[in-house]
């Protein structure tokens, strides 16, 4: 259906969900700009959706708390001068908002040691360096 938004395979978002707001915008669009409610804010609300698998809350809630407010992400867009191509943007920017919230967590860095080989070229390199100041100064720096 042409009103849901597939954010991942298993969240899809139905369009009942989403509440838009128009308001008349900032920027281009000349005499037209006064009397246009181009502008739009797409809210969704996060911690109630039914459309968000219960495995997936806690991980969005906790990536978007610091954009929530009362568990609803409102979305503005602004940048174009017609209506809808404000509602596709926010739409757009909604869907990618939630697919990075919702992605899984990168796995724990195993720490490493650097090798001998490493090291040796390291100390060696420092020591070349050494050389090359050492060799700069003058008899009377010593």
């Amino acid at each position: 259906m042409a009103d849901e938004l597939l954010v991942t395979p298993s969240l899809v978002i139905a369009g009942t969900e989403l509440r838009e707001r128009f308001s008349r915008s900032s920027g281009p669009g000349g005499q037209g700009v006064n009397t246009t409610d181009s502008r739009v804010e797409l809210s969704f609300d996060v911690a109630a959706s039914p459309s968000i698998p219960d495995h997936l809350r806690p991980r969005i809630l906790a990536r978007l708390s610091s954009r929530l407010v009362d568990g609803v992400l409102t979305i503005a867009a602004s940048e174009f001068r017609s209506q809808l191509a404000n509602r596709n943007a926010a739409r757009e920017r909604l869907v990618t908002v939630l697919r990075a919230a919702s992605a899984p967590p990168p796995p724990k860095r195993r720490p490493t040691k650097p090798s001998r080989g490493a090291k040796e070229r390291r100390l060696e390199a420092k020591h070349q360096r050494s050389e090359v100041k050492r060799n700069r100064r003058t008899k009377s720096d010593d």
